[in-house]
């Protein structure tokens, strides 16, 4: 992948992040925390797909709720971003961080019943 491509990556992430945390008035979004983990953007921008993770109680809903708001999303990027074409966005539920978090409870409670022995 290309530098210019990596560039609009992380521009496009940090923006999106910056929309669905201040920009949405969904109260299915603003219920948890949400992450945007990584975007990959096709070489010609036609379309992006979007990577999030969910810290909320009702990850199914908010998800809905961001694939819903998907258009308004690329609207407010058109504003805050200066190039040619903006992609349509595409949001992939990423479960990586709640994967972590298990495994950190799982490492965790092993760890204490080997110092009870």
């Amino acid at each position: 992948m290309n530098s210019k491509i990596e560039r609009i990556n992380a521009e496009l992430a940090r923006q999106i992040s910056y929309i669905i945390n201040y920009g949405l008035k969904d109260p299915r979004v603003s219920d948890g925390m949400i992450s945007v983990t990584k975007v990959n953007a096709a070489a010609d921008l036609k379309t992006a797909k979007v990577y999030v993770s969910f810290l909320s109680s009702d990850s199914a809903e908010a998800f809905a709720a961001l694939k819903s708001a998907a258009g308004f999303i690329r609207n407010e990027l058109k504003g805050k971003l200066d190039i040619r074409y903006m992609p349509e966005l595409t949001f992939i539920k990423d479960d990586s961080i709640e994967y972590g978090i298990r495994l950190y409870g799982l490492i965790k409670e092993v760890n204490k019943n080997d110092s009870g022995r």
